[in-house]
């Protein structure tokens, strides 16, 4: 058996999967730290003790948000590593080229029964 490395095949979808995480660990990581900050950049308001509550509670917001993302983040990255070691290489056995027929050619006891001889 060969393997498959002079032929370009399109990548699976678990690899394709693989090289978005990074950016989606990113955007988990920094939406929710933007969010922290813009609500103390402009905050709302009220007594100090309102702007604490609502401070308080975007992080609480923020801090779940990040985790949530990185779990399922983590989670989809085992299920892709998973399967990209299960499939393993590409490997080819016997290739051959095949003629390029729209019909396969039928044997020669098809032929006779196609003409009616039996």
């Amino acid at each position: 058996m060969t393997k498959i490395n002079n032929h370009r095949h399109p990548a699976g979808l678990e690899r394709v999967i693989l090289k978005k995480i990074p950016k989606i660990l990113l955007g988990g990581i920094f939406i929710p730290i933007f969010m922290s900050f813009f609500a103390r950049l402009f905050p709302i308001a009220g007594t100090a003790a309102e702007i604490e509550k609502h401070l308080i509670s975007i992080d609480i917001f923020s801090i779940a948000l990040f985790f949530m993302v990185a779990s399922a983040a983590f989670t989809v990255t085992i299920g892709c590593i998973i399967v990209v070691l299960m499939k393993g290489p590409g490997y080819v056995a016997d290739a051959y080229e095949l003629e390029d027929f729209e019909h396969p050619s039928p044997v020669e006891r098809n032929k006779k029964q196609l003409n009616g001889k039996h």
